[in-house]
């Protein structure tokens, strides 16, 4: 029988206490809150009824780009809520996981734009190690229940997340793909006008060429890069 795949393990206290020292600062404002302890206690709960939560890291995508090295967001909406998919970074699976349909539109739209080819691996994690947030506004989710767990607290954390990049000094792209994301932008614009904001629609095959924004030919990877050389940030090997 092929392993179980990791799940979350309570509490879920204990994964934001471990945070590194950057974004338990800015974190701060949520996690001494009421908000913070409502949320702990309806995914620990849900995790002691017998529920299958996924990632087994919620917080991995802060974990592995570090608050100032922020150079790129890219927003998703919540896990995936298939067993061994989802692993804390938005959009991103395992190396040996065959990526889903949104994850191989974003590779068509890299080799649209950039001519590079889809990789062997749907693993983001070399991207969110360059510098590219890959955070998911929601960031744990039940097995096959997608949007679980939503409502439940996950939101104004990462709402707090993306406010705190966006009022930081240090120009970033910010990737908005599909209408939650986008909901995002006037806080963006409201905190700094500093920054680039990129819109399209989601990458899912249900919307990636329709109207108004399509994200198949958007040109965000190469548009993002050529805002952060200009402003000397280097650029994404995207």
């Amino acid at each position: 029988m092929p392993p179980t795949p990791p799940r979350f393990a309570p509490p879920l206290a204990a994964h934001f206490e471990a945070l590194p020292a950057d974004w338990r600062a800015q974190a701060a404002a949520f996690t001494g809150s009421p908000a913070c302890a409502s949320l702990c206690a309806f995914v620990d709960g849900r995790a002691a009824a017998g529920a299958t939560i996924y990632p087994p890291r919620p917080l991995r995508a802060l974990e592995l780009t570090p608050f100032a090295q922020v150079r790129a967001v890219i927003l998703g909406q919540d896990p995936y809520h298939g067993a061994g998919q989802a692993h804390g970074l938005a959009f991103s699976v395992p190396d040996g996981v065959r990526p889903p349909p949104s994850l191989r539109n974003i590779f068509l739209e890299l080799k649209l734009d950039l001519g590079i080819a889809p990789p062997a691996s749907g693993d983001l994690s070399r991207w969110a190690r360059q510098g590219v947030l890959l955070l998911n506004a929601v960031m744990t989710v039940e097995e096959g229940r997608p949007a679980s767990h939503a409502g439940q607290g996950w939101e104004r954390f990462t709402d707090l997340i993306v406010e705190s990049l966006a009022r930081d000094a240090a120009p970033k792209a910010f990737l908005l793909w599909g209408a939650h994301a986008l909901a995002k932008a006037p806080m963006i614009a409201a905190a700094s006008r500093s920054h680039l904001v990129l819109a399209a629609n989601h990458p899912s095959p249900l919307s990636a060429r329709r109207p108004p924004q399509p994200f198949l030919g958007c040109r965000h990877f190469s548009r993002a890069n050529e805002f952060l050389a200009g402003r000397g940030r280097g650029t994404i090997d995207w």
